[in-house]
């Protein structure tokens, strides 16, 4: 593609465009600009509902593999990129997922999370060489994202994943975009033009950051992660999380201290467990027992025991 094409292609992308009334903003105080952001942020909940039976079905795909065994993998350039590595990264204190089970893929690997990797986001080669280092399977899900929907790692990373019977994803922040096209699940977030020609860490970044925030969140519910909307599959990696754990045992039972020390402790830390000797009077290794034939479903495991 020559430099005058790309800059057409650009120029028809939404999150591209120009805004002739901004065109003064640095000469206005600091507070209205505050206040034009704010704005433009406020409509990007509204353009995500606008997508939500779409994400909805996604989320359900993903969950039904992940069920079987399968990872959840995002694949990115730049801003796309981080925000998917940052939701990987979450997954494993928040739900106590294995660090292999949610991955995020960024093109020009970790180096580009802090620092730009030229032509990294323009290879689909490199993204086909990313998935295939993690021996991509059918049971996998590969979310491609993209806020122009054209970036060559991310379009490449879902037409591969598709090649290989994966689950795709495609997430992008214009209409009719080759990432969602080319994608089974295809998601387009149009929130507009940004405030700062083409910075579309801004509000493209908001709205990738919220549907992430769904895909990965709703589906642990899914997958029996939380016990109504406690996090019962949280990861005591430190003094906050291990209070947290006491706290959430509490809010689950109505258990006192000493009570849910002792199922702590029976339970070898882990709060779905504890919950579990608490609530249907059993010991450690039951709890763990009907857990493991619940699926690690701890309503499943409650109905269980009382069954």
């Amino acid at each position: 593609m020559t430099a005058h094409d790309l800059r057409s292609q650009l120029a028809s992308l939404t999150t591209e465009a120009f805004r002739p009334e901004l065109a003064d903003i640095d000469r206005l105080p600091t507070l209205d600009i505050a206040r034009l952001m704010n704005t433009e942020d406020a409509g990007v909940p509204a353009a995500v509902a606008r997508q939500l039976p779409r994400i909805s079905a996604a989320i359900d795909a993903v969950a039904a593999r992940m069920t079987r065994g399968g990872r959840l993998i995002y694949a990115g350039a730049g801003t796309a990129g981080r925000l998917g590595v940052l939701d990987a990264s979450e997954c494993p204190p928040t739900f106590n997922t294995d660090p292999a089970q949610v991955v995020g893929l960024i093109a020009g690997g970790p180096e580009a999370m802090v620092t730009s990797v030229e032509g990294a986001e323009d290879s689909d080669e490199l993204a086909r060489a990313d998935l295939d280092a993690l021996k991509l399977t059918a049971e996998d899900s590969v979310v491609g994202v993209s806020a122009s929907g054209r970036t060559p790692y991310a379009v490449g990373a879902v037409e591969h994943a598709r090649a290989q019977g994966a689950l795709t994803i495609g997430l992008a922040c214009n209409e009719h975009s080759a990432l969602a096209a080319a994608a089974e699940h295809g998601i387009e977030i149009v929130v507009g033009p940004e405030l700062i020609t083409g910075s579309t860490r801004l509000k493209a970044g908001t709205a990738q950051k919220l549907v992430l925030n769904m895909l990965s969140t709703i589906t642990m519910i899914r997958l029996g992660k939380t016990y109504g909307n406690l996090m019962v599959d949280v990861r005591a990696s430190n003094a906050k999380l291990r209070a947290r754990s006491r706290r959430i045992v509490a809010l689950a039972t109505g258990a006192g201290d000493p009570e849910i020390e002792r199922a702590l402790t029976e339970s070898g830390g882990e709060v779905k467990t504890a919950i579990l000797v608490l609530l249907a009077d059993v010991d450690g290794p039951a709890a763990a027992r009907l857990l493991a034939d619940s699926g690690g479903h701890l309503r499943a495991a409650l109905a269980r025991a009382a069954g």
